[in-house]
């Protein structure tokens, strides 16, 4: 099959964000890699889940995933401090590496954009973010493979697995 050197770039890589500081980016520098898009918050009963994914994070990193979080507070009003709090919270609490970015919203009217094209109608997984940490891997060539609910926890066999098979272009 022949690749057009101006194929369409998948559209979670120019979706408009903000990184945990407020500065603007997209997807597009991790273009290349796996990703594990994660809405998380601070005050849940699955905020451990941050050890879990940092875990994750270092063991994988260097064969091509990234965890990247999103908080949010759409849930039980579970993540209501600002960027800076959360910021904190993460580093001191879990020693979180992983890129966070701007605190967002994954449902309703002032759902963001990412996650309009992670849950909505045109996904390949369409469905309710259905609470905090839930998770969306996507592959190297930025296509939406899976969505796992939150009491997926990042070191099960259902996730490494597809994981593994991510990285592997499977």
């Amino acid at each position: 099959m022949a690749t057009s050197l101006f194929a369409e770039e998948p559209a979670v890589y120019s979706i408009p964000l903000k990184d945990i500081d407020g500065k603007e980016t997209t997807l597009k520098a991790y273009s290349g890699k796996a990703l594990l898009i994660v809405n998380v918050a601070s005050e849940c009963g699955f905020t451990p889940q941050y050890e879990g994914l940092e875990a994750l994070y270092r063991k994988y990193k260097d064969k091509g995933l990234v965890v990247l979080g999103f908080p949010c507070n759409d849930f039980g009003q579970q993540e209501p401090g600002s960027n800076d709090e959360i910021k904190k919270f993460c580093s001191s609490k879990f020693s979180v590496t992983f890129p966070m970015f701007d605190k967002l919203h994954t449902k309703g009217p002032e759902q963001h954009p990412l996650y309009a094209a992670l849950s909505g109608p045109s996904s390949p997984v369409p469905g309710k973010v259905t609470w905090n940490f839930n998770k969306y891997l996507i592959s190297r060539d930025g296509k939406i493979l899976a969505h796992y609910e939150s009491d997926v926890e990042p070191d099960s066999t259902t996730l490494t697995q597809a994981i593994d098979a991510a990285l592997a272009g499977k």
